[in-house]
């Protein structure tokens, strides 16, 4: 277990494959299960990718500081608390009622081409229609459910992490 934790060097590194893998396995949905992503799914997404952009710099940075240390750990839980936040949205419009469920906006290309920028992000973040829709699920769990499970265990190797910071920093050759 104190594999996980003894550099910042492995912190940022297992953080990176971790983003990794979640973007492979969003990519194979779309493109071998041909599940069409929404406006939230890309939106989460850009939170993953935001993530392993954090720890891929904070991997080739390898701060001996430990605040900068630990300012790429808070960087790590804004985009990790905006996946959190993407997703639970995303639950929650699954979760309506079909009479509930706001209507379908057109698809994410035809849309960035028609507005303005901000506009379409503000869009996604809502969410429409197409959000609500299961398109696949695993033991009951739809797809925002299983990334939100990968965001906590990311969250708790993070708070794990920060709560060890200071002992990471005191060892030498990191």
């Amino acid at each position: 277990m104190n594999f996980l934790f003894s550099s910042t060097k492995r912190t940022f590194g297992i953080l990176f494959f971790i983003c990794i893998g979640m973007m492979a396995v969003a990519l194979f949905m779309e493109h071998f299960l041909m599940l069409k992503p929404c406006m939230l799914c890309y939106m989460q997404r850009g939170a993953v990718l935001v993530l392993g952009l954090i720890a891929a710099i904070g991997y080739l940075i390898n701060p001996k500081s430990i605040k900068v240390y630990k300012g790429f750990l808070v960087a790590s839980y804004v985009a990790l608390f905006s996946g959190i936040g993407l997703s639970l949205r995303q639950l929650y419009l699954q979760s309506l009622p079909a009479e509930l469920v706001p209507s379908c906006a057109p698809d994410v290309d035809y849309l960035l081409d028609t507005l303005p920028f901000l506009e379409v992000l503000i869009m996604a973040i809502t969410g429409d229609g197409n959000c609500a829709e299961v398109l696949w699920s695993f033991m009951g769990i739809s797809i925002p459910g299983w990334l939100l499970v990968g965001f906590l265990i990311i969250f708790i190797y993070l708070t794990k992490t920060f709560i060890s910071a200071n002992e990471i920093h005191s060892h030498k050759g990191n």
